[in-house]
């Protein structure tokens, strides 16, 4: 029997990058998915996920949300709980990092970030929590990052608070919920190539400074981030809770250098 046979998970950003890798490791261990986007322009790729996982014999729907706004986000749970059941998995992986300097950040640019980062795990996991707690087992997961723990970049501090926050949350939430059998765990990915970095990366002297700044000396990979989702949606993490799993082959524990700091 698969790991996660027959559970139902609802995964944030699941269009494409770590989100997509996220909803098919789901689907590979038999759980059924809905796949929330945004944009319009996130339509077609969200589309193609979808295939992908009904490919694999499960269940999927797609829901176009903001969830930085509740109404939103009750609706996108109204919809997966009326054609898929209720939710037991809860994977918060919507996120942004626009770079701009502390000096230059701009407030529409901060409260984006947040809106996104922060706001969106707190409404998601409240009105998944409402379910959880009446059948007393659920696993609320939060795509969290390195930049959880360091400082990774000096332009990005808005994105950097703003993940810390969400880790704090993540404690809170893991120590509330608990008692209701409600899992709530982070995962933290350090740089992984996917659309969100692309641009960053396709400089070449900053790609082989992120992997010489690696104690693997290489990147992760998305997949690496949904095996660790996996995990902790099974039966195999019950007892953990209030953690922050780091796939980041290390990096959040090393000492920074001095050729490790890139400003872009």
């Amino acid at each position: 029997m698969k790991r996660l046979e027959n559970r139902v998970a609802l995964v944030t950003g699941g269009s494409q990058g770590i989100g997509e890798a996220i909803v098919l490791r789901l689907a590979e261990e038999g759980a059924d998915v809905a796949i929330i986007f945004r944009s319009d322009s996130s339509r077609e790729m969200s589309s193609e996920v979808k295939g992908k996982v009904e490919a694999l014999g499960r269940r999927a729907i797609i829901v176009q949300a903001d969830v930085g706004i509740k109404s939103s986000v009750e609706e996108m749970f109204r919809q997966t709980e009326e054609q898929l059941g209720p939710v037991d998995i809860l994977v918060n992986n919507a996120g942004i990092a626009p770079f701009e300097s502390f000096l230059n950040v701009t407030e529409e640019t901060w409260d984006r970030t947040y809106n996104t980062n922060v706001k969106s795990i707190f409404l998601a996991s409240q009105r998944a929590a409402q379910g959880m707690i009446e059948r007393r087992y659920g696993k609320i997961i939060n795509i969290l990052s390195t930049a959880s723990l360091v400082v990774t970049s000096p332009v990005i501090p808005h994105y950097q608070s703003s993940k810390a926050a969400a880790h704090m949350l993540t404690k809170g939430m893991a120590i509330e919920l608990g008692k209701f059998n409600i899992n709530v765990n982070g995962v933290g990915p350090s740089t992984v190539d996917t659309e969100m970095c692309r641009d960053y990366l396709a400089d070449q002297t900053i790609y082989d400074r992120e992997v010489e700044a690696n104690p693997m000396k290489r990147l992760g990979t998305a997949r690496q981030i949904g095996d660790a989702v996996v995990f902790l949606a099974s039966e195999e993490s019950m007892q953990i809770n209030g953690h922050l799993l780091m796939v980041d082959g290390g990096l959040s524990v090393k000492a920074a250098q001095p050729e490790d700091h890139m400003e872009r």
